[in-house]
């Protein structure tokens, strides 16, 4: 099979039909061979009756997954990509703002230019100011935690994948937004942009707040760089906080008591060890540093990988 195309959806009913309609055109003038895969993300409305409908119609090229309820997007293109078979995967939105027509680019872009994952730049958009500011903020965080400087564009929903990307990453929680710095991660380093025409939302209204977007993306994007740089030796970084703090509160300790020493040597008067302040702060200097250290240690002992983490209630499968 030629293209896997993804489609995760949520309540995006009026869409789904028009949306296979140009893909099943663009992937037919194309001779492309193809399955499209959509991803029930717990609609409320008759998006699952559309994709039943769409199988029935189309039972060789359309798929359907239907979660029972509301997991997001990273299980929902998680699913789609255990899925696919094709041996270039596309994904898009389902609210026909990512056009299909981009596919054949793409598709040769991973095909013969050699590409691992190509992401799909919107370089002009049609969104409210509320969304386009925090994405650009959040992309130039992103760009320079990642290192990869030539994306414009991480969140974009419009991206295509060597096959072997898709099933060498794992997406989980909120981590959909920085599948480019996963597929880094694993190996696969050659990663390029492609600018796509966007267009504007022809149905219903965005399912995603701007800023609440790039805060829960500021706090994903810390946890991947730390995983991707400490996750496998946690003891480099906490082990080596704790030793530094513990090392300064044990010099500390030790000037307070030669402070003390001296005076009493040279019959000066002093204060007890215990009546100064810096004693305390370097006491609890050199117990934070012992516990950061264990936590380093223990860091070491627990596996990062939790038993479950992508287990998800699938309802039916088609």
């Amino acid at each position: 099979m030629d293209i896997s195309v993804v489609v995760p959806l949520y309540n995006e009913e009026e869409s789904l039909q028009e949306l296979y309609a140009w893909i099943e055109r663009v992937m037919k003038q194309n001779g492309f061979s193809y399955e499209v895969i959509f991803v029930n993300d717990g609609s409320t409305d008759g998006s699952w009756q559309t994709i039943e409908a769409l199988h029935r119609q189309h039972p060789a090229e359309v798929k359907g997954i239907k979660f029972r309820r509301n997991y997001g997007k990273s299980p929902a293109l998680y699913c789609g990509f255990k899925r696919a078979e094709g041996d270039v995967v596309i994904t898009m939105d389902a609210d026909l703002q990512d056009s299909p027509d981009e596919i054949p680019e793409l598709y040769r872009m991973i095909t013969q230019d050699g590409y691992d994952l190509v992401s799909g730049w919107k370089k002009k958009r049609y969104d409210p100011l509320s969304k386009t500011l925090p994405t650009k903020l959040f992309n130039a965080t992103a760009r320079k935690v990642s290192g990869i400087k030539n994306l414009h564009d991480f969140n974009c929903g419009l991206k295509a994948y060597r096959k072997e990307v898709i099933k060498n990453i794992e997406v989980y929680g909120e981590m959909h937004r920085y599948i480019p710095y996963l597929a880094k991660n694993a190996g696969f380093g050659k990663i390029g942009e492609k600018v796509v025409h966007h267009q504007a939302r022809k149905f219903g209204k965005t399912k995603f707040g701007g800023w609440n977007r790039f805060f829960n993306g500021y706090l994903d994007l810390i946890t991947l760089w730390f995983l991707s740089t400490f996750g496998v030796k946690p003891m480099h970084f906490f082990g080596f906080l704790g030793s530094l703090m513990f090392i300064f509160g044990f010099i500390a300790v030790l000037i307070v008591g030669f402070n003390k020493l001296y005076y009493m040597y040279n019959d000066l008067p002093y204060r007890l060890v215990t009546e100064s302040p810096y004693f305390y702060l370097a006491l609890t200097a050199m117990i934070i540093g012992t516990q950061l250290f264990l936590t380093g240690f223990l860091g070491e002992l627990i596996s990062r990988n939790a038993e479950g983490r992508n287990n998800y209630q699938i309802e039916k499968n088609i």
